[in-house]
């Protein structure tokens, strides 16, 4: 079994699938963030003349995130079956999304169409006058055909009962249980700093929002964009108590850590935790736990309306966008806090001597033009 497994990995490609859906969602996010935070609303459809740019936008926006089923089909599938699965997962994915079995549908409808689409062009025998035909026709037709049959007969029925099973029990959640529910949420998002632990939740979290439940990827994300900020806030708590945690390249990179952190990006910080793993992850640990347990009892799971834009998202939380600011400012406190106290002092001297060596490695007087 674990052999089939690792030779299935259906880790791989999902990770594979979620990285070709996140500049999508990022896009789409902001598209749909901004739209919303100057006043659009997202419609149905666009009439020529009873629109402004903001509900265009946030309509565009709306529309693009309402394909993340047909995307992260589509995704899956080209992983496992390169070009020729791309058709098949795009049909699937559509499959899923019209009969509502929403980003689980995608998920396992991605498998079906790149496994089916794969063993057609291994095994499916044809003449040589039509191999050319297999990667263009042959494949997406037989593919197409079979996986969004599975999906609208087989797998939709299931799936569409396990979404509604899921969605009503994170709906009962009283407020201890989305404390608790947020504390874990919120570690296991910043734990390997959007590596496969934070996608993997991010696909979950994605499942919930289609189903109307927007707390989980609002916690996550609000961890993704307070955790570079509390590195940058550390750095003031550590000069208060007269410490030096960081070196003179690491206070150059909080420089960029910081604003990529405002925008919800969370991967900016990985150089200053990668110095100092152990330290660097318990505190941003600890942050992301008070945030997301803040975050999901203060709103009983209710969050943004968008999963990507970091302080874009706050306006599309309704009356709630306050909760998702002391959220924010939890988590950079908790984490500025903690590792300042915890992270080893650097001496002076040794971060003189590295800006020197920096410097030095910079000295104009070094360039020659002839």
């Amino acid at each position: 079994m674990k052999a089939f497994l690792k030779k299935a990995n259906f880790k791989g490609h999902l990770l594979t699938a979620i990285s070709y859906l996140i500049p999508i969602v990022c896009g789409a996010g902001f598209i749909i963030a901004i739209g919303m935070a100057l006043g659009g609303k997202s419609q149905d459809s666009l009439v020529i003349g009873k629109f402004n740019l903001f509900q265009a936008m946030a309509t565009l926006g709306g529309n693009a995130l309402g394909l993340l089923p047909v995307i992260i089909a589509t995704g899956i599938a080209f992983s496992i079956a390169g070009k020729p699965g791309i058709a098949p997962g795009f049909v699937t994915g559509l499959a899923a999304n019209s009969i509502s079995a929403g980003f689980i549908g995608g998920i396992i409808g991605g498998y079906i169409a790149g496994w089916l689409a794969f063993a057609i062009l291994k095994y499916f025998k044809v003449p040589s006058w039509a191999k050319g035909l297999m990667p263009t026709l042959i494949v997406p037709f037989l593919a197409s055909l079979v996986s969004g049959l599975i999906m609208v007969y087989i797998v939709g029925t299931p799936v569409s009962w396990f979404t509604e099973w899921l969605t009503g029990l994170l709906k009962s959640l009283n407020g201890t249980s989305n404390l608790l529910f947020g504390a874990v949420l919120g570690v296991l998002s910043i734990v390997d700093f959007g590596g496969p632990i934070n996608k993997t939740v991010f696909a979950f979290a994605l499942t919930l929002q289609a189903q109307g439940i927007n707390g989980p990827v609002t916690a996550l994300q609000l961890t993704n964009t307070a955790t570079p900020i509390g590195f940058g806030f550390a750095f003031l708590v550590a000069k208060a108590l007269r410490k030096n945690i960081y070196t003179h390249e690491e206070i150059e990179t909080l420089k960029s850590t910081v604003p990529m952190g405002v925008v919800n990006i969370v991967e900016g910080s990985i150089p200053i935790v990668m110095n100092d793993i152990v330290r660097g992850i318990f505190a941003a640990g600890l942050g992301g736990m008070c945030e997301g347990a803040i975050l999901m009892s203060m709103t009983q799971g209710e969050g943004a309306t968008v999963p990507f834009g970091g302080f874009l998202m706050l306006p599309t939380m309704g009356r709630n966008w306050w909760v998702g600011l002391l959220a924010i400012m939890a988590n950079v406190i908790v984490t500025g806090i903690v590792y300042a106290l915890i992270k080893k002092d650097i001496p002076a001297d040794a971060t003189e001597n590295q800006k020197q060596v920096t410097e030095e490695d910079i000295n104009l007087d070094d360039i020659q033009v002839m």
